[in-house]
């Protein structure tokens, strides 16, 4: 059994970070038996060594090495690519076709991205693992295929299995063993080595002379989040390489070629309302339509005193009542007492059969009784007449002594026929 700094060098893989020697021991002790393995790692973190190191140290080395990269392939013609197709199975089949299960029999075959495969195709994939068995696309016919299958993915498949996304079954097949392989971020011992590998082979390639960093350089290039992973860095490198005609490049430089990064703490994306928001709302809204019941008992409370007693000392000892139901205005001699609280007291009685309508549980309002309102007419009536009787009929004085406009006088004078 190779040693794995012998697999490193033959891989011309960088780094000695633990958990990289980790992946790279389950990789070499898994390769002589058949068991399949799923890697898993983010984007760029190299993935792709692991089923090659498999491949190459197993019994199966001598057939056929295929990838596959299951994202790349359009959702209908997957499994005509990995199972194949009989001729006239659909539209364009104009002959029959091996698919990769068919050509890779004996050797092994690598699924990158196999979160993204149909659920279809899982369903033939699953088959295939467990018995080795696969229908070409238009066929009826069983065959036969002996194939090592190494999977990848990048993406958490437990999430994609409770959003329906994935075959829990099939999930627990691929994974017989899981290989992890760790984000460049969490190998910061590594990232300097990776940078010089990449300098020197873009020098030779470009043939200039290789790149150097400055100390701070170093400390910059190793709190990099790297979130693109080798990938990234390697464009990194090349970048500099190529446009920098000074080959000693200091934290200033570095950073120019480096994108901006946002905050790495978490944010939490609300899609949709939450129940308790609807409910905090309609809360609100409770809340106002309690406090218009409140000023419709106030209105009824103030027009009340209005008609026994004299509109002066009324204003006087009620004035904050007064600019709660009325608001400021610049003249308050102008409110007509008279007018403005029965078209209040109306509009909040719309206001509260409206309410009623949509809510019996909830009644915003009380109801003015028929009865009240013709004993509160009949009292008006008799202040009217006293007033004018005392006044002989002078209808200004009465007003002024009732505490409403004449104008409002001769509309009551005129609907109570007095």
């Amino acid at each position: 059994m190779e040693s794995v700094q012998a697999i490193k060098q033959r891989f011309e893989i960088i780094g000695n970070d633990p958990k990289l020697n980790r992946a790279i021991e389950k990789a070499i002790q898994v390769a002589p038996t058949d068991i399949t393995v799923l890697v898993a790692g983010e984007s760029g973190v190299g993935k792709e060594n692991i089923p090659r190191i498999i491949h190459s140290l197993s019994h199966r080395k001598h057939g056929k090495y295929i990838a596959v990269n299951c994202g790349a392939i359009p959702e209908g013609t997957i499994d005509s690519e990995l199972f194949g197709h009989e001729k006239g199975a659909f539209t364009g089949a104009t002959g029959t076709r091996e698919g990769y299960f068919e050509v890779a029999d004996g050797g092994t075959i690598f699924l990158d991205e196999v979160g993204e495969l149909p659920l279809t195709t899982q369903v033939r994939l699953l088959r295939v693992l467990e018995n080795g068995e696969f229908i070409k696309v238009g066929s009826s016919q069983v065959q036969k295929t002996d194939v090592r299958i190494v999977a990848a993915t990048n993406v958490n498949l437990f999430d994609a299995i409770e959003k329906g996304k994935f075959r829990e079954d099939l999930y627990y097949r691929l994974s017989t063993v899981d290989i992890t392989l760790p984000p460049l971020r969490d190998r910061k011992d590594d990232i300097h080595l990776l940078f010089r590998k990449f300098v020197a082979d873009f020098a030779h390639k470009y043939k200039m002379p290789p790149l150097k960093l400055d100390d701070n350089a170093v400390q910059l290039l190793q709190k990099f989040r790297w979130s693109g992973n080798i990938r990234q860095l390697r464009n990194v490198a090349e970048q500099i390489s190529v446009l920098e005609t000074n080959r000693d490049i200091s934290a200033v430089t570095l950073q120019s070629y480096l994108p901006v990064q946002g905050s790495n703490l978490p944010s939490v994306i609300k899609d949709k309302k939450s129940e308790s928001d609807f409910s905090t709302e309609r809360e609100i809204l409770y809340k106002v339509l309690f406090d218009m019941k409140s000023d419709l008992n106030d209105l009824k409370k103030l027009t009340l005193e209005l008609i026994q007693s004299g509109s002066s000392k009324v204003q006087e000892t009620n004035q904050n009542l007064i600019k709660k139901i009325y608001g400021s205005k610049e003249n308050d001699s102008e409110i007509d007492f008279e007018e403005e609280p029965r078209a209040s007291l109306i509009a909040a009685q719309n206001n509260e059969d409206l309410y009623q309508e949509h809510d019996d549980n909830y009644l915003f309002a009380e109801t003015v009784e028929e009865e009240e309102t013709l004993r509160l007419e009949q009292k008006e009536i008799e202040m009217i007449k006293k007033s004018l009787e005392k006044n002989k009929g002078k209808r200004k004085a009465a007003a002024d002594e009732l505490g409403i406009s004449e104008r409002t006088l001769y509309r009551k004078i005129k609907q109570f026929d007095l």
